[in-house]
């Protein structure tokens, strides 16, 4: 989305699949470099899906993809221009529990594919269905049945694919939050108690070591150590110390008496807590710990430093 060319040159030099976002795209690879044999589209649908979620918005709304006849014309041109094998992607829904969404965008993909072969000629090779899976980030949720969808897949898959003989084609979901996630967790250490209009707990760590609670409001558990059994009888904002108002891991939240020196476990941040993380207001990111099936922990990265933040600077010029 909006990649700029030395990307796509990597991608194309790593032998990646290209996955155009856009329609004029196609002219901007051809004025660097030639076009790859093998290609994917990503699809918007608009409002035709009357769907979406609060993550990524209606689809009207987002920046992503081409429209139905964008990509009719797209594969026409990239044909002509020598392109082989074809692909189409799309995500229209992040982090989602509800298995029949996830089987709605399949179905919407079967169609589209079908309307492709009907209106191009064009045998779509692969599609990819996004990244949507889920996790449970709430106790009282549960993780998505991969049984129940893979079933509800393949009545479609038999139902549209199959008659417009698309029966080879590779289908594939990016399942990197629903990998990842549940293994990762926030450790952080209770440094103030703060009684103003509101209870506020801050703690050592803030919104650069976890992105998703202050940018919208996604719900991440928290464990008190040692205190996970105790009434969850006292209400708090639990905040971090950048100069940001968003700064904080929950709002409102019903947990244990909390005391300064108490450890926090905000859990399921393997997908999106380091990897999102930044240096705003000058803030270091944390060290990484694994936990080993010995029980033993170990530090796989180590935690940054005032010499990382300035390193890339060039104090010779000043």
């Amino acid at each position: 989305n909006d990649t700029p060319y030395a990307e796509y040159q990597k991608a194309l030099a790593m032998g990646a699949l290209i996955n155009l976002d856009d329609i004029s795209m196609i002219a901007y690879l051809e004025q660097h470099a030639s076009l790859p044999e093998r290609i994917c589209a990503r699809y918007n649908p608009g409002p035709l899906l009357q769907e979406g979620n609060a993550i990524i918005g209606k689809p009207e709304e987002a920046k992503y993809g081409m429209t139905r006849e964008q990509i009719f014309e797209a594969f026409r041109i990239l044909q002509a221009k020598g392109v082989r094998h074809f692909g189409l992607h799309t995500m229209v829904v992040s982090n989602e529990l509800a298995v029949q969404g996830l089987i709605h965008t399949a179905k919407m993909m079967f169609e589209l594919a079908a309307d492709v072969q009907k209106h191009t000629g064009i045998t779509v090779e692969f599609i990819d269905f996004g990244g949507g899976i889920g996790l449970p980030y709430r106790p009282e949720e549960s993780f998505v049945s991969y049984d129940e969808l893979s079933q509800g897949i393949r009545q479609h898959f038999e139902t549209i694919m199959k008659p417009h003989g698309l029966g080879q084609v590779q289908l594939a979901f990016e399942c990197g939050r629903a990998i990842t996630g549940p293994y990762g967790y926030l450790v952080t250490t209770a440094i103030h108690h703060k009684h103003i209009w509101k209870e506020y707990i801050g703690v050592d760590a803030c919104m650069a070591n976890l992105m998703r609670p202050g940018m919208y409001g996604a719900y991440h558990h928290i464990s008190v150590m040692g205190k996970e059994h105790l009434p969850k009888d006292h209400i708090y904002d639990i905040s971090g110390s950048l100069c940001e108002n968003c700064d904080k891991f929950a709002v409102d939240r019903a947990l244990p008496e909390i005391e300064d020196g108490d450890i926090l476990v905000i859990h399921d941040t393997g997908a999106h807590g380091h990897s999102m993380g930044f240096n705003y207001n000058g803030k270091l990111r944390s060290a990484e710990l694994l936990l080993q099936k010995d029980g033993k922990v170990r530090q796989i990265r180590r935690a940054e430093t005032l010499e990382d933040l300035f390193a890339t600077l060039d104090f010779s010029a000043l």
